[in-house]
């Protein structure tokens, strides 16, 4: 039944069928050799541009049983916080609700919102606000977090906070473009999650 379903289905969707996923690709980046053989003709006292790929080491195999730790990388566009940092466990604000990643959590992408970044280290927790960004949870118990910025929690200061929310209360009911009022309801938005970060 199957079968004659997909011979339904127009060829570029059957073969995207057959792709493999993510997890299924091999760990070391290989080089795309037709590209590189069109650089080398073109340019060939050149070095070929760095893509991404480049910069980062070759990820691990997804191990067969689930590892103790999960190692996470977590940047910002200015500064690494951790990098390949072996937790226990890490919690993130994301825009669906609270998400907890342990080893072994299925693969996972999530888009964060202001909000606290727990990352647990045995009896040790570190907690920072982020603002936004995203996670990557990869099937091998890896976990890339980009943030647009991120301060460690205990390095804010709970009476700017407060001032900063008056200040955008205020801002919120005398603005009169629309412009005004979405940059006055982002400041509220993010002072209410950073103190709520700070109470809570």
């Amino acid at each position: 039944m199957l079968r004659r379903a997909l011979g339904l289905l127009p060829r570029p969707i059957a073969a995207a069928r057959a792709r493999s996923f993510s997890t299924d690709l091999p760990a070391a980046h290989t080089a795309d050799a037709t590209f590189m053989e069109a650089w080398n003709k073109v340019m060939p006292n050149m070095d070929p541009p760095k893509t991404p790929l480049s910069f980062m080491h070759p990820r691990p195999p997804t191990p067969s049983s689930i590892p103790p730790k999960l190692t996470v990388n977590f940047v910002l566009p200015y500064a690494s916080e951790l990098s390949t940092k072996e937790v226990d466990m890490v919690i993130v604000t994301a825009t669906t609700g609270q998400m907890g990643f342990l080893p072994g959590h299925v693969a996972t992408i999530a888009e964060l919102k202001p909000g606290v970044l727990s990352v647990h280290e045995g009896s040790e927790t570190t907690k920072y606000f982020v603002s936004s960004g995203f996670v990557f949870i990869h099937a091998n118990s890896f976990a890339d977090i980009i943030a647009v910025e991120a301060v460690p929690l205990d390095r804010i200061d709970a009476n700017l906070v407060q001032k900063g929310l008056a200040d955008f209360t205020q801002k919120l009911s005398s603005a009169t473009t629309e412009l005004e009022k979405a940059e006055a309801q982002i400041g509220i938005d993010v002072h209410s999650a950073l103190n709520s970060a700070l109470t809570g």
